[in-house]
């Protein structure tokens, strides 16, 4: 089974999720029943977890901290991601309290490490300091294949 992680935007509009999850369903075809790993955070991570149980693959979980359910799951988003913790294979919690800068790289890194593949839901866009564009530049220094993902239409919220 094929270990695929993700990385992404996480404020994509609701026209965009559809859009995505269609791209990144098909994009997961191609491997058969893969192994996902996502943060689950609202937006990409969620749905490629999505898309990749809905193909018949496995969901593994890293969080960046203790606290993230509690501290950064906002309630409209809290049913989602309750529903794909339920049916995570393994949920790895990184060794941080509370989610912060470091938590996050730390995650991105436990995530990049485990895999073999790389999506990225994102226009191309740099951001911030462990954003999207970091993920990718260090999944391609590694020699991690990377597949773009941002359909025509697709826009952030």
């Amino acid at each position: 089974m094929v270990r695929i992680g993700v990385s992404g935007h996480m404020n994509i509009t609701e026209a965009t999720e559809a859009l995505v999850y269609a791209a990144i369903r098909d994009l997961l075809a191609v491997h058969g029943p893969v192994t996902g790993i996502s943060c689950l955070a609202r937006g990409a991570d969620s749905v490629f977890a999505r898309a990749v149980l809905d193909g018949g693959g496995r969901l593994e979980v890293v969080l960046p901290s203790r606290n993230y359910r509690a501290d950064k799951v906002k309630p409209d988003h809290a049913e989602l991601f309750d529903r794909l913790m339920e049916r995570a294979t393994v949920v790895r919690v990184m060794a941080f309290a509370d989610a912060n800068r470091e938590a996050y790289a730390a995650a991105n890194e436990a995530m990049l490490s485990s895999c073999q593949r790389l999506v990225a839901v994102w226009d191309g866009a740099t951001g911030a300091k462990g954003g999207t564009g970091d993920v990718v530049e260090l999944a391609r220094e590694r020699s991690v294949p990377v597949d773009i993902v941002w359909p025509p239409g697709s826009a952030r919220a």
